[in-house]
């Protein structure tokens, strides 16, 4: 990784040291940990992680039946391009999208379950 010192000008000032609270926040990382939160950042966060398990659940349970329905190969954009489709066709390929799906729900449960209230 390049330094960002590398990308200043000589004579410009360095940058200020980080300080404790300046770290990033993740998508569903719980809100701040050093205070108390507020009743709406406490709801926000418990929405975010609903619709993150929610997705995860959905596009899962897609991924695992989509690949084995006729509609996976037999559709408009595949009937362009053959080769692609034998591709597509393939049982090996097919597995691996339904792998994916299981591993799509096992996150989203996964995070359900290790969800725990800020505080």
């Amino acid at each position: 990784m390049t330094d960002p010192a590398f990308f200043r000008a000589p004579d410009a000032p360095p940058d200020p040291a980080p300080r404790a609270g300046d770290t990033p926040a993740g998508l569903l990382d719980a809100p701040d940990a050093g205070r108390q939160p507020t009743g709406s950042q406490l709801w926000l966060h418990r929405i975010s992680v609903f619709l993150f398990v929610l997705i995860s659940a959905v596009a899962g349970v897609l991924l695992i039946i989509l690949p084995w329905t006729p509609g996976w190969t037999d559709n408009y954009l595949l009937m362009s391009f053959p080769s692609l489709r034998t591709v597509v066709d393939n049982g090996f390929v097919r597995g691996i999208c339904s792998g994916l799906g299981l591993l799509d729900i096992w996150i989203g449960f996964w995070e359900a379950l290790h969800y725990h209230e800020p505080g």
